[in-house]
């Protein structure tokens, strides 16, 4: 095939670039799954390099499904004798086949978070741990960081011995490890940490993958924990063809764990890497992407990469100010219709991103009365829903019966007379007998303390799982879901049932044996182990529909990768994007701003940016000022709307911002921060930053209000929010605090000698 007919120059070169190290940084919409499909068809079809020898990582099925279909689309059937699959798939895969050098089972389950709080809870019951004084949701977080950072409960025991707080989530994690094994079961974090274990354990099984996979490729190479670096390090160690594609601008996931300096110190770790930036976007109209260019622009931790496109500038960015967030919902909504009666545009063209998932409520409400369709992702899985994880565990006890927490869910679901108490007292006879309750359930009578009702019951249930376990092999997961859905009489309760949702759980039900359906006709292992394997692994934008024709909701974390023609970012306040811990913090504001930039790249045609001078958060009606980000795209790319027009300031901000900018630089390079060590910042440095900025913004005119007219009832001038009337003056050890109600933009509280006020 002729490369360099098909690829811009850049491309190009990346795609011919084989053997060594190489970064390949990727700005938003430059084509990289084309580059990766294309390197790969170039390796096997004109490299002559056999298809097994390549492993090609992606972050989510959807994308690795669209590269295997893409690849397959160039070089045919070859594909499907090499990996293209998630992090998480690929350690499965090897796990199944390694694990038991680890002293688990080859048929081990894998938790979701609804398994993993069960077993936590279970941990905290033995200890003694009150949820009050230690949430659940505080142990499951931290030992997740402790496995992606690789620290064993060990390492994690003897490192915090004398802080009472760690010390007890270390005994938590010690005991939550060991009853995982006791189950013969991995939650979702330990899939890479212990695929990292078995090789740093097994020489020999390492030397094995290093052999089969002789060039690795990983996509979205920022987002990448310690323990993902770790894997991929081991495995390309020997060959060094590690290609790595990523954009440091787009890493967004820091709070799970994603490290910025994997894709930044790429270099340093591989001294003789060739680094290519694709810097062509094929996406987005000219003038987003300079708006994204100029927003991004404010990093410091970022390679230096510019976006550009020969594409036509397009509209400038509306930015709409609304009086409310109802107001907000409304002219969104608005919005939609007009471009639906003025150019046809459908539904599914119209995404709606916003920074937490509770601003939803407000479009939804206004959607709902406008008639106009949506869909959320990110709201309630199918797979979290209680029918649907009933005869899930239905399936994964049948699968794994070493798995206490499935069997637990399932023992008396339907009702079978088999109560809580009866449960506990199984649970603790195992226990002290060192057994899976299974074990106990098969020899029932020797628990002692039973009713002869109890072990009556639990006689008729051992009878029915096993039946299930006989045939598990025999029949389909399709089949195998109908029977127990029949036999156990779960479904015949729903059809009985005068619950009102009663009707929709078992349309759920009907969903789950379509999706077992479509699994079987798809996936070339079939079996039991496989499916709850796709199940498990699936994540929201894996079930992103792009044919279904609605409005699509989601946070701009959710809708990283995907693209739309007209987008909203809503909600643009300080306070909320940025959020209030970006304010006060260097490194979160840099996150925040990677984050806007994902959100302004997700637009072809048209990106509107919103804020509302008021709405409510946690019950309360708060009032936050627009969003800075808005005020670093300049002034000739963007534009008011409507309402908006009236008293808006910001636009003159723009002189401020660059000289806010340069306080921060000159500071940040005074401590050294060019360095891309992340650990090197503080939020003291960060609030010197903020305080140097308020002083350029206050230099010129913060003395203008002389001391005896800061008083309630006095009229000032605000540089930014216009004329307003003090309501009340408090004072905060040596400074004055005053509440201030502007006429067009709402209450702010300022502080005076700071803030650039004036007497009107």
């Amino acid at each position: 095939m002729d490369l360099k007919k098909l690829l811009n120059k850049e491309q190009y070169e990346a795609a011919v670039t084989v053997n060594g190290p190489l970064l390949i940084l990727a700005g938003a919409g430059s084509g990289k799954t084309r580059v990766l499909t294309y390197r790969i068809a170039h390796m096997i079809e004109d490299l002559n390099i056999y298809p097994s020898k390549i492993l090609a990582i992606t972050f989510t099925n959807k994308a690795a499904g669209e590269m295997r279909e893409r690849i397959r689309g160039l070089v045919g059937n070859e594909v499907d004798h090499m990996w293209v699959s998630t992090f998480h798939s690929s350690c499965v895969r090897i796990l199944r086949r390694e694990i038991d050098k680890l002293g688990y089972n080859k048929n081990f389950a894998i938790y979701d978070s609804y398994d993993q709080k069960v077993l936590i809870k279970q941990c905290m019951e033995e200890l003694n741990i009150n949820e009050k004084d230690i949430t659940d949701r505080e142990i499951i977080n931290k030992i997740g960081e402790q496995k992606d950072n690789l620290v064993s409960p060990q390492q994690f025991k003897r490192e915090n011995e004398q802080n009472f707080r760690l010390n007890k989530i270390a005994d938590m994690y010690l005991l939550y490890q060991k009853k995982l094994k006791n189950n013969n079961a991995l939650d979702f974090d330990d899939l890479i940490y212990k695929t990292v274990e078995l090789f740093k354990k097994n020489e020999d099984v390492l030397e094995f993958y290093q052999r089969k996979f002789q060039y690795i490729m990983v996509d979205e190479y920022q987002d990448t924990n310690k323990s993902q670096y770790e894997l991929v390090r081991l495995l390309s160690a020997k060959q060094k063809n590690i290609c790595v594609v990523g954009d440091d601008d787009q890493c967004i996931y820091a709070w799970r764990g994603a490290d910025i300096k994997n894709i930044l110190e790429f270099e340093k770790d591989y001294p003789e890497a060739k680094v290519i930036k694709l810097e062509q976007n094929y996406r987005s109209k000219a003038n987003i992407l300079k708006a994204a260019n100029e927003v991004i622009k404010n990093n410091t931790y970022r390679k230096n990469k510019i976006l550009r496109t020969e594409d036509e500038n397009g509209e400038k960015i509306k930015i709409y100010r609304a009086y409310s967030d109802i107001d907000e919902g409304m002219y969104v909504a608005n919005q939609i219709k007009r471009f639906r009666e003025e150019e046809n545009k459908s539904y599914k063209d119209f995404a709606i991103l916003y920074r937490t998932n509770a601003q939803s409520r407000v479009f939804e409400d206004v959607f709902m009365k406008s008639n106009i369709p949506y869909r959320i992702i990110g709201g309630l899985k199918f797979y979290d829903r209680k029918e649907i994880k009933d005869i899930m565990a239905y399936l994964k006890f049948i699968n794994n019966p070493l798995d206490d927490v499935s069997l637990r869910r399932i023992i008396n679901v339907p009702k079978r007379s088999i109560g809580d108490a009866t449960v506990q007292k199984v649970q603790e006879f195992a226990a002290s007998m060192d057994e899976c309750m299974y074990s106990v359930l098969l020899d029932i009578e020797e628990v002692l303390s039973l009713s002869a009702r109890s072990i009556s019951s639990i006689k008729k249930f051992v009878s029915l799982v096993n039946s299930f376990i006989r045939t598990r092999d025999q029949v389909s997961v399709s089949a195998l879901i109908k029977e127990i859905l029949d036999t156990t009489g779960y479904l015949k309760e729903l059809k009985e049932s005068k619950e009102i949702d009663a009707i929709s759980r078992i349309e759920n039900l009907k969903e789950l044996v379509s999706a077992a359906v479509e699994f079987e006709s798809t996936s070339e292992d079939k079996s039991l182990s496989a499916f709850l394997e796709k199940v498990t692994l699936v994540s929201d934008v894996d079930n992103f529909d792009e044919d279904a024709n609605t409005v699509v909701m989601m946070t701009v974390h959710s809708a990283k990768g995907l693209e739309f023609p007209i987008v909203f970012m809503v909600g643009m306040e300080n306070g909320i994007f940025p959020g209030t811990q970006s304010l006060n913090d260097y490194n979160e504001m840099e996150e925040s701003r990677r984050l806007c930039y994902v959100g302004i790249t997700r637009a072809r045609e048209r990106l509107y940016m919103t804020s509302a001078e008021s709405r409510r958060v946690f019950g309360k009606t708060v009032s936050y000022s627009q969003s800075d980000f808005i005020d670093e795209i300049s002034n000739d790319l963007k534009e008011m709307e409507g309402a908006s027009r009236r008293g808006f300031s910001s636009f003159g901000n723009t002189n401020v911002n660059s000289r806010t900018n340069n306080v921060n630089r000159s500071i940040n390079d005074s401590i050294g921060r060019n360095s891309f060590n992340s650990q090197s910042s503080s939020p003291k440095v960060s609030n010197m930053a903020y305080t140097a900025a308020d002083a350029v913004n206050s230099q010129k005119s913060a003395n203008d209000l002389k001391p005896e007219d800061v008083k309630a009832g006095a009229k000032v001038r605000h540089s930014k929010f216009g004329i307003g009337t003090i309501v009340s003056v408090s004072k905060d050890g040596s400074n004055t605090r005053l509440t201030i109600a502007f006429d067009k933009m709402g209450i702010k509280n300022l502080m005076y000698g700071v803030a650039p006020l004036e007497a009107v």
